[in-house]
């Protein structure tokens, strides 16, 4: 054999071997730690100092690093601990089905086993704030204080496609809520796929591009990878039993007292194109926005001009709410 064809044999071999390697040949450097909660490990990334400690719950198809504008500003007057929920980025997929009590479990160990020390301040962005609202009622002495970031609430209308909308908690089931578990079994791991390196033809959204370099080659890499559908897809279909009994019950007054900022965008952006007229969204959203300040009896809304990102839209608008509610949780909850 020749030195040209040895050369090109072995550049063959490299080739095959980085089309067919998993998807951790392609993960870029964790900022975080992995954190082993027994058969699956949980990526949680915690910077600064000072109490009490901000935890971020992302809204779907986001990241920790989709944070990092948020996360450094807050990391100046207290410690700030983002995270990816079980499937996403460097997360491991985590126990089925993935319910907000799921959720609630996985993080709440995690924080135990880094040593992180509450009660916690949750920042709930998008479908985070209901998951934050449900944190807060399972571990009412972990909690400080809450920031709603636009979030998701019961009885929000959604578009489903074409011109179908549908309000959060219709088409519920009636289930019960299966109690959380962090073993995992047999039937919680997902099949086994092809390699979910990033995929060329799915570029990234303008809307991240104002991240640091790195934090969007991150997000490339991450937003391609094929566990998250699996999570997602089981978040949705149990967070439609939460938002129906929620629907069916008195919701006012259930955070108690904590410190609560709800931020709300100031335009929903409505078209014309739905089953629903663009100004009747517009006020229903409101209505549900104001409704979530009725949560705690020491609340205070805030319309930000902005649109549903606001921690990469309006950051320094994010990182005021949020101290604002750090220093009502110094002062013993006045806001």
């Amino acid at each position: 054999m020749s030195a040209f064809e040895r050369i090109y044999l072995l550049y063959f071999i490299c080739f095959i071997f980085v089309i067919s390697a998993p998807a951790a040949a392609f993960a870029p450097r964790p900022p975080g730690k992995l954190v082993d909660l027994g058969g699956h490990k949980l990526h949680m990334y915690c910077t600064g100092k000072g109490s009490p400690t901000v935890v971020v719950e992302n809204g779907l198809g986001d990241f920790s690093f989709d944070w990092v504008l948020v996360q450094r500003q807050v990391s100046s007057f207290s410690r700030i601990c983002t995270y990816d929920r079980a499937g996403y980025a460097w997360s491991d997929p985590g126990p089925q089905p993935r319910t907000f009590a799921q959720l609630n479990l996985e993080l709440h160990d995690a924080l135990a086993k880094l040593r992180e020390r509450g009660p916690f301040i949750l920042v709930g962005h998008s479908f985070g704030g209901p998951v934050a609202r449900n944190f807060a009622r399972t571990y009412p002495h972990d909690l400080a204080g809450i920031v709603l970031v636009d979030a998701a609430y019961e009885g929000m209308r959604v578009g489903v496609g074409g011109k179908v909308t549908i309000r959060l908690g219709e088409g519920a089931k009636g289930r019960d809520i299966p109690p959380p578990h962090e073993d995992m079994k047999d039937s919680d791991r997902p099949p086994s796929h092809p390699s979910s390196g990033p995929q060329p033809d799915q570029p990234l959204d303008s809307l991240y591009k104002i991240l640091p370099p790195g934090a969007q080659k991150m997000h490339l890499w991450a937003q391609n990878l094929l566990e998250i559908a699996a999570a997602e897809n089981s978040q949705r279909e149990w967070s439609v039993e939460y938002y129906a009994k929620q629907l069916a019950t008195h919701q006012a007054g259930t955070l108690g007292t904590i410190p609560l900022v709800v931020l709300t965008r100031a335009d929903g952006g409505y078209g014309k194109d739905q089953d629903v007229p663009a100004a009747q969204q517009e006020q229903e959203r409101k209505d549900g926005q104001a409704q979530l300040t009725q949560l705690s009896t020491t609340s205070r809304q805030i319309i930000v001009s902005s649109g549903h990102n606001m921690e990469l839209e309006a950051p320094d608008q994010v990182v005021a709410a949020i101290h604002r509610v750090v220093i009502a949780a110094r002062k013993g909850g006045r806001m």
